[in-house]
């Protein structure tokens, strides 16, 4: 794993091959985090995750057709956290330094709790296409986060391509709801705003402890709340069991936020978070395709020039931050 666009203080220390074989006596050499390439694999890491959270719109819908939207959130966090907890028991990972734990609650707050929930309450108005296409804006929020909080600081090539992007979702986006913004509009914005700050920070803290440590701490973190919030919402909300909606709070809770959440950071963890924020301007057009195809929601002829628009901004994106790196 690659310290690209690192937000940790001190010089990282990187040993170079050269200097460490049998035969060499050379003293370790210090690396730059820009002077390290990224990692081969961290772009499929990151796809993975992106191909795991296209999915998570229509499971939410699913997962409406059996449970309320707070009980759903509420059983989502348990059982991701119950799964995150018996790996890091099996694992016998020790307990984060204090230092770490408020960028975990950062992460608990946007990723786990924030986003889940607002974006749950958005789809009883919303539909998943309509959804899809607002959280599009996802990886330009993201990429603003990443720059104020990491002080990375893109090309414009980059910044132009990504722009170029949100205008496409944007567009897209007023298209679809006839030239206005729907009522779950208000959630969708606010999720992109928590989540944003919640990717930014995991992706961080990704630097220092892998992936799926960052996303099991940020679970375990959420467990009161949402004891708490079980509690209170499932007598209050019917709950009526159907094939699909347990599949889709499964599907929520073990690959949405525990796999995804585990590739995704390891991912951003290798290539930087303003550069694999940017493989998400997929994830909205997949979100569509699931749409389609698992809830038959009508998906308009403008679907496959904004695929084209978008697919050529991530392009050029991803060149911009490989040049820069």
């Amino acid at each position: 794993m690659t310290a690209q666009d690192s937000a940790t203080t001190g010089p990282t220390i990187a040993v170079d091959p050269a200097a460490t074989g049998p035969a060499s006596n050379a003293p370790a050499r210090l690396a730059s985090p820009d002077s390290l390439p990224a990692g081969r694999n961290g772009t499929l890491l990151a796809l993975l995750g992106v191909l795991s959270f296209s999915l998570t719109f229509p499971s939410t819908a699913w997962g409406l057709e059996s449970f309320g939207p707070w009980s759903l959130v509420a059983l989502r966090s348990l059982l991701a956290a119950a799964v995150a907890g018996g790996v890091l028991l099996a694992a016998r990972v020790r307990v984060p330094e204090r230092q770490h734990w408020a960028g975990l609650a950062v992460v608990a707050g946007g990723v786990v709790v924030g986003f889940p929930l607002l974006t749950t309450l958005a789809l009883q108005t919303s539909t998943t296409s309509h959804a899809a296409v607002v959280v599009g804006l996802l990886p330009l929020t993201t990429a603003a986060f990443s720059s104020v909080r990491t002080g990375s600081r893109p090309p414009r090539a980059f910044w132009a391509a990504a722009l170029a992007g949100a205008a496409v979702v944007i567009a897209f986006t007023v298209l679809q709801s006839g030239g206005g913004l729907s009522a779950g509009d208000l959630y969708l914005f606010c999720a992109l705003l928590v989540c944003a700050a919640g990717y930014t920070e995991g992706g961080r803290l990704a630097k220092v402890m892998p992936g799926w440590q960052v996303t099991g701490w940020a679970l375990l973190l959420t467990v009161p709340l949402a004891v708490a919030g079980a509690a209170i919402a499932l007598p209050y909300e019917p709950v009526r069991l159907t094939a699909h909606g347990v599949i889709g709070l499964v599907w929520v809770s073990v690959a949405s936020t525990f796999f995804g959440l585990y590739v995704w950071y390891r991912g951003m963890a290798e290539i930087g978070v303003a550069r694999a924020s940017q493989l998400q301007l997929a994830q909205p057009l997949l979100t569509l395709i699931w749409s389609f195809l698992l809830l038959g929601e009508e998906v308009t002829a403008a679907a496959p020039a904004a695929a084209v628009a978008v697919l050529v901004c991530i392009a050029v994106t991803q060149r911009a931050g490989a040049r820069r790196s």
